[in-house]
């Protein structure tokens, strides 16, 4: 019992050290980024012709920690990833362990590309069409800081996650999940997911941003299907037992060094 309760208890100590060295990176990066919040949402209010106002004593200030937040989070991915990175690593062998780098690195670069993305040429889009919309109509636009900050980063959390559609559709073909066939055949269920996904996600719910977020899930989902076809098994993965005699099956068929 004892010899059980005692990795039991040094996996749990491992993984409260690599928590508490991951909210430590967040905490200092949060504070760092806080104070070039100002700045940051100067960036984000390009889009919008006018001044942000704020309504509340705090609307200001919750405004510039999340945005800072986010900040903190894009800052801190090297580390989050080396500390779940070296969670995972014992439990890989070492043919294994040479794709794990390569795949973190490329998680990270494509949530990056996501939020780039969005900032770049989805969100002026959308600010723009409802400002438009509402100048058209005699209304004068006047947002407060809050709600302008809460819809921006709404919008590039979505597609900096949305944008990992393609390379979880790869591993899922890689592992012999799924094929690019049968996700090629399921295209018009996707779609339909796509725009139902798009409706529930979306800070609001009007066609037009309903498009703007399915439109590019359907792209990657299109990347998706082809990184399938060419990094895929093509087939069900059978299981197998290693043919190496210096790489023993453990117990109850787990896989040991």
């Amino acid at each position: 019992m004892a010899q059980i309760l005692n990795p039991l208890a040094a996996h749990i100590r491992t993984v409260k050290h690599r928590l508490i060295t991951i909210g430590a990176t967040l905490l200092v990066a949060l504070m760092v980024s806080f104070t070039f919040s100002g700045e940051m949402v100067a960036w984000l209010n390009r889009p919008f012709p006018n001044q942000l106002v704020f309504y509340g004593p705090t609307e200001a200030l919750f405004a510039s920690i999340k945005v800072s937040f986010l900040a903190a989070i894009l800052a801190s991915m090297p580390v989050i990833f080396y500390q779940c990175w070296k969670f995972i690593e014992p439990a890989l062998l070492p043919k294994e362990q040479r794709w794990g780098f390569p795949l973190f690195a490329l998680a990270g670069g494509l949530f990056v590309l996501g939020l780039v993305f969005c900032n770049l040429v989805i969100l002026p889009l959308v600010i723009e069409f409802f400002v438009s919309f509402g100048m058209d109509h005699d209304v004068t636009p006047l947002l407060s800081v809050g709600t302008y900050i809460d819809f921006n980063v709404k919008f590039l959390l979505i597609f900096g996650c949305a944008f990992e559609l393609p390379l979880v559709l790869t591993i899922l073909a890689r592992v012999g999940v799924v094929t690019g066939a049968t996700l090629a055949k399921y295209r018009k269920h996707a779609i339909v997911v796509a725009l139902i996904f798009s409706a529930i996600v979306t800070p609001d719910a009007t066609l037009f941003t309903m498009l703007l977020m399915a439109v590019p899930l359907l792209v990657l989902y299109e990347i998706g299907i082809l990184g399938a076809r060419v990094f895929g098994r093509g087939g069900p993965t059978e299981i197998s037992l290693p043919l190496d005699p210096d790489l023993p099956i453990g117990p109850a068929g787990h896989r040991a060094r």
